[in-house]
């Protein structure tokens, strides 16, 4: 039996808290910030958890994360 190969771009993208719950960067975040008001870009600010809903999703594509 092959091993499983994890999703790649998503791999990049999420990661684990050292307490197993997955996480992901907030978007908006990229480029043009002096556009956005500094109220909307610190709202973009930081790491967020991944909802309930899509953790089935992130267990598919990254077998091997242990979230």
């Amino acid at each position: 039996m092959p091993k499983m190969k994890s999703h790649k771009g998503t791999q990049k993208r999420i990661g684990v808290t050292g307490g197993g719950k997955a996480y992901r960067v907030k978007s908006w975040r990229g480029h043009h910030l002096e556009l956005k008001s500094s109220r909307r870009a610190r709202r973009y600010d930081g790491k967020a958890l991944v909802s309930p809903e899509s953790l089935d999703q992130i267990r598919r594509l990254l077998p091997y994360l242990g979230a």
